[in-house]
């Protein structure tokens, strides 16, 4: 919407001289248009000209990327963010979908009954404007169908989802508002200005630079940026449960090529120095206790660990980046750009749960641990032990006298 260009201008000297100019585009005038001292001549003619030409399908286009946001406040309280680009807000189908978290098919049906049932009317809440989207290598004109907000209100209250349900707790408390007091205001806007303003960007980005320093493990500062980031965080939700289960898994197919299961049952070896694992609870001089043989990082080498972190560094700075520059993230945000991030960076990522259940590691890990007990308790060495080592280096004989011959007095 903004171009810089320098051109050369002739004086009346007839010399010539270099002009940095900006050519806007036709929305960019409008906004400065919009947002100028309306008392001045020129802002007023040019407000005059927009409101006589700017058209129906105009405002759809300038309003495709409008946006409703479902975030919780810090008392889990269930609000609602709505941006407007101009007056209106218009939605396809497939925006829609996105918001409530539901298939297109479920719009289209929910949409057919509004309209059969006469809830709305079909032609006063819908525009059909011609969009040009890229299909391949071809730029194609399509006309897709927006939907007003009423529309967008009216599809809310019917679809079955945790995004619609948190919509219609929004929608019930404004309601329940304008029915006691005859109007709506929203406190938390008046005291503080927009709910994601920049001081909701600030702390964005001290929360995130504060996982990156603390000594979490790699995949915890992962979920700690879920968690702490994103707009709509709720602990109990489906989401969220599903998010915690993927993320390490996800991790260690992308640096493995196998799942956490999948690498416990495959390298817990009773024949191997510490029964195949790199690091364990009491590592490196402790005993390897039974607990440490389920736990795939156990077993990672330290080249994998280390990419491993490299992985989570990279994510983080891609996390600071969107804060710095003020963008909003859901929770299905962080799950889609996490697994995009991968593949964006060659690494492998696959929806399988993989070929070995947990069931099945967690037997074969206890399996190859009572083995290396036996092993393990024959030839560990403890301080103990080494202390007494120590003492009969140095003297002749043990510093404690533990063979007690039992015909001596």
């Amino acid at each position: 919407h903004f171009n810089q260009s320098v051109d050369m201008v002739r004086l009346g000297s007839g010399a010539f001289r270099k002009v940095e100019a900006f050519h806007l585009s036709r929305l960019a005038c409008l906004i400065i248009a919009e947002n100028a001292d309306g008392k001045k001549p020129m802002v007023l003619q040019a407000r005059q000209f927009f409101s006589s030409t700017v058209t129906t399908g105009e405002l759809i286009r300038n309003s495709v990327d409008s946006n409703i946001l479902f975030y919780k406040t810090a008392q889990g309280e269930a609000r609602i963010e709505v941006i407007f680009n101009g007056d209106t807000f218009w939605m396809s189908q497939k925006r829609m979908a996105e918001l409530f978290g539901v298939d297109v098919r479920t719009v289209n049906y929910h949409l057919k009954q509004i309209f059969e049932s006469g809830e709305l009317s079909e032609g006063a809440t819908i525009r059909k404007i011609g969009i040009v989207q890229t299909e391949g290598e071809r730029n194609v004109e399509r006309s897709p169908l927006f939907y007003n907000l009423d529309a967008i209100i009216a599809v809310g209250y019917r679809v079955n989802s945790y995004q619609a349900t948190q919509f219609r707790i929004w929608a019930t408390t404004v309601l329940k508002e304008f029915l006691v007091k005859g109007y709506v205001l929203d406190d938390e806007r008046l005291k503080q200005g927009r709910h994601f303003g920049k001081d909701y960007f600030d702390d964005l980005l001290e929360r995130i630079r504060e996982i990156r320093t603390s000594e979490r493990r790699y995949y915890q500062k992962i979920t700690d940026i879920y968690a702490e980031c994103s707009s709509d965080y709720d602990a109990k939700s489906e989401s969220t449960k599903l998010f915690f289960k993927m993320v390490q898994n996800m991790m260690h197919i992308a640096v493995t090529h196998h799942t956490a299961a999948e690498i416990v049952y495959q390298r817990a070896d009773a024949e191997r120095p510490n029964m195949g694992l790199t690091t364990w609870k009491n590592a490196p001089g402790g005993r390897v206790q039974r607990s440490d043989s389920i736990v795939a990082k156990n077993y990672l080498s330290e080249k994998e660990i280390s990419e491993l972190n490299s992985i989570t560094t990279s994510f983080l700075d891609f996390a600071e980046s969107r804060a710095r520059r003020h963008i909003i993230t859901t929770m299905d945000d962080w799950r889609q750009r996490l697994e995009q991030f991968l593949i964006m960076n060659d690494y492998k990522i696959t929806e399988s749960a993989g070929i070995v259940s947990q069931d099945e590691a967690r037997e074969k890990a206890y399996g190859e641990y009572e083995k290396f007990k036996v092993i393990q308790d024959r030839t560990f060495v403890s301080d103990f032990d080494k202390f007494n080592e120590e003492s009969v280096s140095g003297s002749d004989a043990p510093l404690l006298p533990f063979d007690i011959n039992p015909d001596e007095d």
